[in-house]
């Protein structure tokens, strides 16, 4: 609630953007019978092992089969749903006010005031904010259905994007390429090496991105090769 001059008051919408509760649910159920399922089958392979003549790893397959299969399968649903509880907490929660977008992610929170905002747009997987120098503020996962977000930035009035309004700006990043400013050439090579070795969603590729975009470059990955651009570019009409 706020209060203003002549006993003005208002209260601030607030949208909460997250999974919906059957799904998160739906996703426990699924990896509980999942590690169920794989608690029983371990039993069997184990016996399977120890009826072959040589059998490998037998030390580890005398082991499981000694174990109960309702213990295997308990064992497994746990599993199964420690999985669950990371996926949820990797979940993007949105909250929008006409004020301000919040991200909240993997126990941070990222809140940016709304003349921060120029622009919101979907990038595959990912929800983006896109600052008024053309830079980003933010790029995080988002698996909430993309009808649902859009229409609640644009409820609040934010400017969304059907897609990058920079896209054509992005070029394909090769060593040495011209044009990047001092520092960002070892920063690429390094995002490179681990985008070659890891998920795009590991740490160092998210730190490195933050790294350059402090620099002024902002990247795009497609395929696991790098598009870049400079982050200031002319407004695009973003209010």
């Amino acid at each position: 609630m706020r209060t203003g001059d002549a006993g003005d008051r208002r209260t601030e919408r607030l949208t909460v953007l997250r999974e919906p509760a059957w799904s998160t649910v739906g996703v426990y159920v699924v990896l509980a019978l999942v590690g169920a399922g794989a608690g029983w089958l371990a039993h069997l392979l184990a016996e399977w092992l120890l009826n072959l003549p040589s059998a490998p790893l037998r030390g580890p397959a005398e082991f499981v089969a000694s174990v109960p299969v309702p213990a295997l399968a308990v064992v497994g649903s746990a599993a199964g749903l420690a999985l669950g509880g990371i996926a949820q907490y990797e979940q993007t929660v949105i909250r929008l006010t006409d004020e301000r977008v919040v991200l909240l992610r993997m126990g941070s929170e990222q809140a940016f005031p709304r003349d921060e905002v120029a622009a919101a747009y979907r990038d595959g997987k990912h929800l983006v904010l896109l600052g008024h120098d053309g830079g980003e503020l933010a790029r995080e996962r988002c698996d909430v259905d993309p009808r649902r977000v859009a229409g609640a930035f644009t409820a609040h009035g934010y400017r969304w994007a059907d897609e990058d309004p920079h896209r054509e700006a992005f070029r394909l990043w090769v060593p040495g390429v011209p044009g990047l400013p001092e520092g960002a050439e070892p920063l690429l090579k390094a995002r490179q090496e681990a985008l070659r070795k890891k998920d795009l969603s590991d740490d160092d590729v998210r730190e490195l991105r933050r790294e350059l975009a402090r620099l002024g470059v902002v990247v795009r990955d497609d395929k696991r090769r790098q598009y870049w651009r400079m982050a200031r570019q002319p407004d695009t009409g973003a209010s």
